[in-house]
């Protein structure tokens, strides 16, 4: 049966956060509008940081458990939406497949905003087209290579839409390094704004968000999916104990990387001490070539469906 979108409603909200105040800041003089007038603007006084920008589609029938995602560093929710070539992304999908769906952009990146610089918070960490094409396994690359140079330096076989590389870096953003907290703070009240038990489908830094909101707010998720992330809480499950089902998804060209054997090792043991959790490597499952952008990649629709049917179990 063909599958359609029937959406009972759509929206946004920002969710979090809270007021920070600066005083004893000098005057400046800013010009708003090109050949406006410079107006004085005094810095000093109340600002809203460490909010988060949430969207929803509700296209399910509210019964099932609905679905948020959350992003990995850098990046903001449209790595969910349509791929770089174009492609029908994840949130799609999960509302083909009658989901209500969540959408964010954590705290300090896209429609969330973020703090004076620097203020409140420091510089930002940006990261390069060269550096995010060795790091996100989608070949390799000099730190210098030009942007148009790197998709003929894809690995043979890659999964990802490498010659669309530069529209896959539209959409990066600068991230900051300290503001955990305030994103784990952010999702926590977004769940409880949800109100019911929730299935996290995570990326990257996002996934080990996923993962302690598994422990740290057992009663508002049903399941985690996690792709790839970036860290797991290997030592506070331990103490505290981990008991959601949860699904890790790994892509290929682990073992030539300079990093993602040692995480894979962590990841395994994770997986070896607590039985609700699930590794999918996809290389094992026949599935080659692909990134750390899974959600991207050229068979991002065969993989969201080998997700969507170990979802079925719980929900």
């Amino acid at each position: 049966m063909e599958r359609s979108i029937s959406l009972r409603g759509i929206g946004s909200f920002h969710i979090g956060g809270e007021i920070v105040s600066l005083r004893g800041k000098p005057p400046i003089q800013a010009m708003l509008a090109a050949g406006g007038v410079p107006v004085t603007m005094d810095p000093n006084g109340d600002y809203v940081v460490g909010q988060m920008y949430a969207q929803y589609f509700l296209g399910g029938d509210g019964q099932r458990p609905p679905v948020v995602f959350w992003h990995g560093g850098g990046l903001t929710g449209a790595c969910w939406e349509t791929t770089p070539d174009g492609r029908r992304g994840w949130v799609e999908d999960f509302l083909l497949d009658g989901r209500d769906v969540y959408l964010c952009d954590a705290v300090e990146r896209g429609r969330s905003g973020y703090a004076p610089i620097p203020d409140i918070w420091p510089v930002p960490i940006s990261q390069s087209a060269a550096g995010l094409f060795t790091r996100f396994r989608i070949g390799r690359a000099a730190s210098d290579t030009p942007l148009e140079s790197l998709p003929a330096m894809a690995f043979p076989g890659t999964q990802f839409p490498a010659d669309h590389y530069a529209q896959f870096m539209r959409q990066v953003v600068p991230r900051w390094s300290h503001t955990d907290e305030q994103i784990m703070a952010a999702y926590h009240a977004l769940l409880a704004r949800i109100g019911q038990r929730s299935i996290v489908v995570c990326h990257s830094q996002g996934g080990m968000f996923g993962l302690r909101s598994a422990m740290e707010a057992p009663h508002a998720i049903a399941a985690v999916v996690a792709l790839e992330p970036a860290s797991v809480p290997l030592e506070e499950a331990r103490r505290r104990g981990y008991t959601t089902p949860t699904l890790i998804v790994l892509g290929d060209y682990i073992d030539g990387d300079g990093r993602w054997p040692r995480m894979r090792d962590r990841i395994m043991r994770f997986s070896a001490e607590f039985p609700c959790v699930r590794v999918l490597s996809l290389p094992e499952a026949g599935m080659k070539g692909n990134s750390h952008m899974l959600m991207m990649d050229k068979n991002n629709m065969e993989i969201s469906a080998k997700v969507r049917a170990w979802l079925d179990a719980f929900s």
